[in-house]
Formats: structure tokens, sequence, C-alpha cells
């Protein structure tokens, strides 16, 4: 399955410390996020994760991808001091993520829920809506 993840610089701790203890589980995954969160993914896992763009543009490439139905779960650590310009990128994947009913999750306590539920098979029925979505982009 096709996993992003993106995090506000205040959160950058959080989402390798997520990425370490759930290691065993994503590196069955493929994952991507925003180049300012991706190479600390890699380097504190040793996982391959396919960087986008810094920033915000990374943020839109995400929602692109999620737009186009081809993510199966976000991970996005808001910042809860963010700026309203922060928000745009959230604001739009938030909306796609609904459409394509793609969990995502904002916290860590939903995080640790949606990864453990992908363990445990909770979300094969993208394959099966999708097919597609069981291949890289």
């Amino acid at each position: 399955m096709n996993i992003a993840f993106i995090a506000h610089d205040s959160k950058k701790e959080l989402v390798e410390a997520f990425c370490i203890a759930y290691k065993y589980i994503l590196k069955e995954h493929t994952l991507y996020a925003t180049s300012g969160t991706g190479p600390l993914i890699s380097e504190a896992t040793g996982l391959e994760v396919n960087c986008l763009e810094y920033g915000h543009l990374g943020e839109e490439q995400i929602a692109a991808r999620v737009a186009y139905n081809e993510m199966d779960l976000v991970i996005f650590f808001l910042s809860p001091t963010h700026d309203d310009h922060k928000l745009e990128g959230f604001n739009i994947i938030r909306a796609h993520c609904d459409r394509h009913n793609i969990p995502f999750a904002t916290n860590l306590a939903t995080a640790e829920i949606l990864i453990n539920g992908l363990q445990r098979g909770d979300f094969a029925w993208r394959e099966l809506v999708n097919p597609s979505l069981n291949q890289s982009i």
C-alpha cells in the first residue's frame, strides 16, 4: 500500500519515533513524504522513502496523488501552532481523503490505530476497490 507522511517542523521528531516504532510494518509498504520529512524517516529507519518536494509544494504533490486515489493512507502531523497558510494543504488533502475514503491520521493516537489496522489487513478493501493501488506510483 502507498503511505504518505507529512510532518510540520515541530512534529519531525514525532514522525521519526513513529516510523522507528512501526518500521516492521512500514517496510512492507511504499512510503512517500515531503523532502523535509522523508530523509528523516529514511535515516532513522533505513526504509526507502520516495521524497517529493519540500514544504507546501510537497504537500501539493501528495494532495494530487490523493486526489487521484493513489494513496492508501495519509499521516499528517500538523503543528498545533500553525499559520493559516499551512492549513491550505492540510484542508485539500483532508477533503480528497474524505472523497476517496482514504484513512487520514492527524495525531499519534489515530496514526497508531491505523498502522495497527494496516498490519491486521483492515485496509485490504482498498486493493479490491482499486487493484492498481497495490503498485507503486
